[in-house]
């Protein structure tokens, strides 16, 4: 008799395959806390002991239009790195330690080998950031997806000590603001990036710029994770907060960390931009206001801490920088921020 769910276009005995293959992937996320392994109907995780007034910290995103390239790419052993990237570096940006990460994978056609590979790139941004992967659901869905198309998406959950939250209002006046290097585009703006590039200047993906880098190459680069080198800073009580900078660049998300009488202060001449932002700006006559409005532009990360530990924080991050201080907003301006490029204000 015809399997009348596999004729309406979802194969059961490929989600079966899929599921065998996830496993070794999965296996190497593992971590203290860990209780179950795949199977159930919930993944389960023990809390860590030793915390006096434990905050779960959670946080869920996907990877934007991103998802188009990498599809059209066939490049997926990585875009999963971005997706646990924009979760983790969130559920970080409050002070939180990572613990657990569930994944949502919607699908077209079950293929097991594709599913392999994009659960492998979220293993690989679990382990980065020391998550355990626990649990996550693949939804064969052919009315809403082409046969070839997918959309991902991610829910981290982290802890903290209430004492070691950063909120607002542990940022001071006189803070400096120390920038982290981006690994280029990160996993936000791609509407505006396939627009530019794709559809008015109708550029092809492997299209070279000057580094020798293929436009594709570059772009699908994966977000770089922060959590093993800004954590141990954190539990050192060094930074007093974090901006992760993702869509909306640095003037939506700076002041988010900040006090309503405070204002970032930022100069962006020392920071060193990756090629496709300067192409992209250059193909697209994008004026810089626009671009540090959209894009990290080369900072994905930056963190605000008082001027004793300044020293001690540069010597334990990768290429971070100083980028700035926190001062009074004596102007009220909103967003409270103001950039300075090449002694002129953005």
């Amino acid at each position: 008799m015809e399997n009348r769910y596999a004729a309406a276009g979802v194969d059961v005995t490929a989600g079966y395959e899929a599921v065998k293959r996830m496993g070794k992937h999965i296996e190497r996320t593992k971590r203290a806390g860990v209780l179950a392994g795949l199977g159930g109907f919930g993944g389960l995780f023990e809390l860590p002991k030793g915390y006096k007034e434990p905050v779960l910290v959670s946080g869920t995103d996907g990877v934007g239009t991103k998802i188009i390239l990498a599809q059209e790419a066939d490049t997926l052993d990585e875009i999963g790195i971005d997706c646990v990237a924009m979760c983790v570096n969130d559920v970080l940006a409050q002070g939180a330690e990572p613990l657990f990460f569930l994944d949502y994978l919607a699908v077209g056609k079950n293929h097991p080998e594709k599913i392999e590979q994009l659960v492998k790139g979220i293993a690989e941004g679990c382990v980065q950031s020391h998550a355990a992967l626990i649990g996550g659901e693949t939804a064969e869905m052919p009315d809403v997806y082409n046969e070839d198309e997918f959309d991902m998406a991610g829910f981290c959950v982290g802890i903290a000590e209430k004492s070691q939250l950063l909120i607002p209002e542990k940022v001071k006046e006189g803070d400096v603001l120390i920038g982290l290097p981006s690994s280029g585009v990160h996993s936000n703006g791609f509407s505006l990036v396939r627009d530019v590039l794709f559809k008015k200047a109708k550029l092809d993906k492997n299209h070279r710029l000057s580094s020798g880098q293929t436009l594709e190459e570059a772009l699908l680069t994966p977000t770089r994770i922060y959590v093993e080198e800004v954590l141990p800073l954190i539990k050192k009580g060094w930074i007093h907060g974090i901006a992760h900078i993702t869509g909306g660049g640095f003037v939506e998300n700076v002041p988010r960390i900040l006090p309503d009488h405070l204002l970032a202060d930022i100069t962006v001449d020392e920071i060193k931009r990756p090629e496709i932002f300067d192409f992209m700006q250059e193909v697209g006559q994008i004026p810089d206001d626009q671009m540090y409005q959209v894009f990290n532009m080369g900072i994905g990360m930056v963190l605000a801490l008082a001027e004793e530990h300044v020293e001690n924080v540069l010597s334990e991050v990768k290429d971070g920088l100083i980028v700035g201080r926190v001062l009074a907003n004596r102007e009220g301006l909103k967003p409270a921020i103001r950039l300075h490029k090449e002694g002129k204000i953005l």
